[in-house]
């Protein structure tokens, strides 16, 4: 079978990861992947189930997508979350789709496709069989992720994730090392998991320390970045290791989702507001320098207007480098979504608001201390008025970026270079490279 195919992946970059299976799976057959959809024959839709938002966007694509089938376009796979848990009422409703698979069905993909074109819809969504197999990275060629584990076993009471993707499974360290390694040279390595932090633990012993120490002993990964890290999770060995590993960046992701102990008990979380605070203080009592960004849920049921107001108080005296703030959105099969006093939407949309603009004061006042100063900045691209980079304590595509206007000399992606900065906006830096 020589086709060509075209992908798009929505929701997460732990989704990410698995359509680049999929690309990898696609090239080991020796077919082409396009990306104008409207000269595949084949396409695919990585879908994302997280929440209900996601769920529309993932069937719009798939529908708006099947308009090309008046051109060359021949079959139409579905793929990831949303089939893995809703496959039972997906496949009999959304008939443009010809094939269905899992999050793990990779390997499946051909088989499937045979069948779909002798004439069958194909509804092959199982559980896998474990097989990783290649990738074919689709990011820029110099920031790349790594997922080191599957599932979750947090059972947060707004969440779907274990019942999408089961329980953590964490994958063996000796393939991690060696996929990192096949990645070729890497200036940043991201590792992604639903809960980093929790690497190990399902064989019975946390083993993220030892990871990191294998990742940073490859020549080819220059810098590694962590996301998704549980607060209660945060050790003090792992604190050491990011302080004093050069590879590691001093950034850390850390979902925290409320800080009002009452709100934190509801949703199933672990950590309380006390405990909360302290990690921060200790984090950055024992990394100077260290950025922090995380998350937080705005209308979780029976919140109430004051507790909103203790958790813009909250931001207030944290001043997280980066945060991001969800609306609470009310999942079925979840506990919560039995829960009474669910907050009307206008007022979780008010909230959201009220959180953002609050930040964006926050993350303003924060970068103003780079004016003036020199950082080093990784090119990530281009753009009309000069290139587009990253310092250390932005993550690519949920951080802000360092604009650097009217480059005196050239530079590539992936190059890190020394930025002398101007100007700070709400979430962005502005400067030239330094001779």
């Amino acid at each position: 079978m020589q086709k060509t195919f075209y992908m798009v992946t929505l929701g997460c970059d732990k989704n990410r990861v698995d359509g680049e299976r999929l690309l990898g799976e696609i090239a080991s057959h020796g077919c082409t992947v396009t990306d104008d959809p409207a000269e595949a024959q084949i396409l695919i839709v990585n879908t994302c189930a997280f929440l209900n938002a996601a769920r529309e966007e993932s069937i719009n694509t798939v529908l708006d997508l099947s308009r090309l089938r008046e051109g060359k376009l021949e079959k139409i796979v579905v793929t990831g979350c949303l089939p893995q848990k809703f496959a039972a009422e997906l496949y009999p409703a959304l008939t443009e789709g010809d094939v269905f698979l899992g999050v793990a069905d990779q390997e499946k993909l051909f088989p499937a496709l045979e069948r779909a074109y002798a004439g069958e819809r194909v509804n092959a969504v199982g559980k896998g069989d474990g097989k990783r197999g290649t990738r074919v990275v689709s990011t820029a060629p110099h920031f790349k992720y790594l997922k080191i584990a599957d599932g979750c076993f947090n059972h947060c009471t707004y969440c779907l994730i274990p019942k999408i993707r089961g329980k953590y499974v964490s994958y063996p360290m000796a393939e991690l090392v060696g996929e990192a390694r096949s990645l070729g040279r890497t200036e940043e390595l991201i590792l992604v998991a639903q809960d980093v932090t929790r690497y190990g633990e399902d064989g019975g012993e946390n083993r993220l320390v030892p990871l990191l120490k294998a990742l940073s002993e490859l020549d080819n990964i220059r810098h590694i970045r962590l996301l998704y890290c549980y607060p209660e999770a945060i050790t003090d060995a792992l604190i050491a290791e990011v302080r004093d590993d050069p590879k590691i960046l001093k950034y850390l992701d850390i979902p925290m989702q409320h800080c009002e102990d009452r709100i934190l008990r509801l949703m199933g979380r672990r950590s309380r507001k006390e405990e909360l605070v302290s990690l921060v203080e200790k984090l950055r009592r024992e990394i100077p320098g260290i950025a922090l960004r995380t998350t937080f849920i705005a209308g979780f049921p029976s919140e109430t207007e004051e507790e909103h107001r203790a958790l813009l108080r909250f931001l207030a005296d944290m001043k997280f480098e980066n945060c991001g703030f969800f609306a609470y959105s009310r999942e079925p099969e979840t506990p919560a979504y039995r829960m009474a006093g669910q907050v009307h939407p206008s007022t979780k949309k008010r909230w959201v608001r009220e959180l953002y603009a609050a930040q964006a004061q926050i993350s303003a006042e924060k970068l103003k201390q780079w004016t003036g100063k020199t950082l080093p900045v990784v090119i990530d691209g281009y753009d009309k008025i000069g290139y587009v980079g990253r310092a250390y304590f932005q993550a690519p595509e949920i951080d802000g970026n360092v604009f650097i206007v009217s480059p005196k000399r050239s530079a590539l992606p992936g190059e890190v270079v020394p930025v002398k900065i101007h100007t700070a906006e709400t979430y962005d830096l502005e400067g030239s490279i330094e001779e």
